[in-house]
């Protein structure tokens, strides 16, 4: 980073050490120890931000954003593709495990687009606007928790379909499983909602532009005004969806133990409660290490280097690998997504060697 671009950070970072009062004073529907409140949450914001933009500069980083960039891309390469053939393939879209899994990639495309855009943001300090950081922050949390949610019920959809397989069609059909995706949209959407409300009543109108834009800061400095123990709720949330997938797990063993599928060691049922079990882990682990990480940041410490380094591990790589290994799981271990990604490929091979033969 150039010189004139650390004056600047330091610049801002004096300014937010008094910012006015003069939006207090003049505000008549808001008491003095409100307008306190809210000048301290975005101090509070600002001060975190531009040390932690400090931490990134000096150690450059900024190179997390590599790691970033090729798991994206290779996510990124299938999802479109596996999607689309769900999507327009009948034998797919009638099946509620599959729309269950394209709602998931969908949701995954989205979660990665944004972490690409505020990572790349964050490293180069490109300062966006409040409303702009907002929405960014907001729309992460909405499709993790979506892609959270949507693999929690793929679990009890594969229970479902075992426990009870002479009424799975009438009890999941593909038009009750549309309503569930539209339900899941709707529960991943009320977690952002309400930190949004809480964000317009703590930051108030002081909201100035910041070097980091990270849901890690905001969720801290939230915490730290209102008292209320977030790291806590997303324990409960993760614990919850786990506890309901290993009771689906279990009772899936008890139900088939007798059929034979789990004698051998190797034995295709076992592989794939394995790779299952591994992704769903994946999934939730950055939930968990991201609530570690609001635990350590109460810690006062002007050079936290770790939690640096933690929260941009999590981002850069751990929330991404189970994006970029779901797709690849899926073709390889269901028969019918193989083959009918292997159609189109080969469909769309076949066609450019046919405009190739008749251009020459």
């Amino acid at each position: 980073m150039s010189g004139t671009g650390r004056e600047a950070i330091y610049v801002l970072h004096r300014s937010s050490l008094s910012i006015p009062w003069r939006n207090c004073s003049s505000a008549q529907h808001f008491l003095p120890v409100v307008c306190y409140w809210t000048l301290n949450m975005t101090q509070s914001f600002i001060n975190i931000s531009v040390n932690w933009y400090r931490i990134m500069d000096s150690k450059h980083m900024d190179l997390f954003l590599i790691p970033t960039v090729l798991l994206t891309s290779v996510t990124m390469l299938v999802n479109p593709v596996l999607s689309i053939c769900i999507l327009c393939f009948p034998s797919l879209r009638q099946e509620t495990r599959y729309l269950l899994l394209s709602n998931t990639l969908f949701a995954d495309m989205l979660f990665l687009t944004i972490n690409l855009a505020m990572v790349s943001c964050n490293s180069v300090g490109l300062h966006m606007s409040p409303s702009l950081c907002e929405f960014m922050m907001l729309s992460m949390v909405m499709t993790y928790s979506c892609s959270v949610i949507t693999v929690t019920l793929m679990v009890v959809d594969t229970y479902v379909a075992v426990r009870w397989p002479l009424r799975y069609k009438e009890i999941l059909p593909p038009s009750r499983a549309k309503k569930i995706i539209m339900s899941i949209w709707v529960m991943a959407a009320m977690c952002p909602v309400s930190l949004l409300v809480m964000f317009k009543v703590g930051m108030g109108r002081n909201q100035q532009s910041c070097p980091l834009c990270l849901m890690l800061i905001a969720l801290h400095s939230l915490e730290e005004k209102l008292k209320i123990g977030v790291p806590l709720y997303f324990i409960i949330a993760i614990s919850l969806c786990t506890a309901l997938i290993v009771y689906c797990y279990i009772h899936l063993y008890i139900i088939t133990k007798t059929s034979g599928i789990w004698r051998s060691r190797y034995s295709r049922a076992r592989m794939t409660l394995l790779a299952h079990t591994l992704l769903l882990m994946m999934y939730f682990v950055p939930a968990l290490v991201f609530a570690v990480e609001l635990v350590l940041l109460k810690r006062e410490n002007d050079d936290d280097v770790v939690g640096v380094l933690i929260d941009l591990v999590n981002m850069c790589i751990l929330m991404l690998l189970p994006r970029c290994c779901t797709p690849y799981l899926y073709i390889l271990r269901y028969r019918e997504i193989y083959e009918t990604v292997q159609q189109v490929l080969w469909k769309k091979r076949h066609q450019n060697q046919r405009s190739a033969e008749e251009w020459t």
